[in-house]
């Protein structure tokens, strides 16, 4: 596995406080919500052009692909199939604010039952490693079409 950059790590950092602040209304009033969990992006790694991670809120843990930052903004909702090692996952644009998107693919939407960001942290490693382990060893990193990740 690659590491990160420094840099890497300060933008995914920025990302997920903008992230945190965007959707802090949301956050404080969800039924759903853990009040133990922050927002965090975690287990990113490179991934072609773009970085392939986790991320963490109050309400869910998803995948996500953060391109880089010249990359143009995505309308919102906007879909694709990213093929990760470990198969195929369908992915949706979010924008977070004017200057700022990923793509998400939301796999678990209910974290009530973890007691602490130690534990999202532990979760969303061991989603990494399963989505990011080629049962074949293949990483082609193209969608069900033959396109790549923007």
């Amino acid at each position: 596995m690659q590491a990160l950059m420094p840099s890497d790590y300060a933008r995914l950092q920025q990302l997920a406080e903008r992230y945190y602040a965007t959707h802090v209304s949301t956050f404080k009033t969800a039924k759903a919500k853990n009040p133990h969990l922050g927002v965090d992006l975690l287990c990113f790694q490179p991934f072609g052009n773009a970085l392939c991670g986790a991320l963490i809120t109050p309400l869910s843990l998803s995948l996500a692909v953060v391109m880089p930052a010249d990359a143009p903004l995505e309308a919102e909702a906007a879909q694709c199939t990213i093929a990760l090692p470990g198969g195929y996952y369908p992915f949706v644009a979010e924008r977070v604010d004017d200057e700022h998107w990923l793509w998400r693919c939301e796999l678990l939407d209910d974290l009530r039952h973890l007691t602490s960001m130690q534990d999202a942290s532990r979760l969303a490693q061991h989603l990494m490693e399963r989505v990011m382990a080629s049962p074949d060893g293949a990483d082609d990193g193209i969608d069900a079409h033959g396109n790549s990740p923007r």
